[in-house]
């Protein structure tokens, strides 16, 4: 089975978040984090949201460690000072990656991990849109019924599929709406 360490900032936006963990819910990937990747998306929403109850940032937490008990990676932080990056402040959520032997960190920051082969050579950086199109080349069946799953259950407030594959455009998925739009448009005809 595909493994992704999911970095902070594709667990702050709730959209991306909900569907990654729909897509893992269904098994069709493994998701990893550290500690230290849920407390610095945790501290960026709270910046940005202040009005957000922090409690509420740390049930999300409780409740995606509890889904997913064996994501919680620990002990990578002796492979911090071997990497380097350009922004040193990530090196963390690379270190945790190589820890899981993930086979790809997911990231809307790709810049900030460019860095030579032979340091990442077992894990592939990719953008979210990226990874959820190469899950949907893998399984599209699955992964449009995990969709499916995802827009039931919005409930407060309901959303389509259309209000969902908006907001996935919104968030920087432009691939993946419009493939999962191909998808209801076969499947629905």
């Amino acid at each position: 089975m595909i493994s992704a360490l999911l970095d902070a900032n594709v667990l702050y936006p709730a959209p991306i978040r909900d569907l990654l963990l729909s897509l893992a819910e269904d098994d069709l990937f493994k998701p990893f984090w550290s500690n230290e990747i849920h407390q610095e998306w945790k501290r960026n929403l709270l910046k940005n949201r202040p009005d957000l109850d922090p409690s509420r940032i740390d049930r999300t937490i409780y409740l995606m460690n509890q889904a997913f008990p064996d994501a919680l990676i620990e002990g990578y932080e002796s492979r911090i000072e071997q990497l380097s990056l350009k922004d040193s402040d990530d090196r963390h959520v690379l270190a945790a990656a190589m820890e899981a032997n993930a086979n790809y960190l997911v990231t809307a920051n790709l810049k900030d991990f460019k860095l030579p082969n032979f340091q990442i050579d077992s894990v592939k950086v990719i953008h979210p849109d990226a990874f959820v199109i190469k899950l949907i080349s893998l399984n599209p069946i699955a992964v449009f019924g995990s969709f499916e799953k995802l827009v039931s259950r919005l409930k407060n407030p309901p959303q389509s599929k259309a209000d969902v594959l908006g907001t996935l455009v919104k968030c920087d998925l432009p691939e993946t709406a419009r493939v999962l739009a191909l998808m209801q448009g076969k499947w629905n005809a």
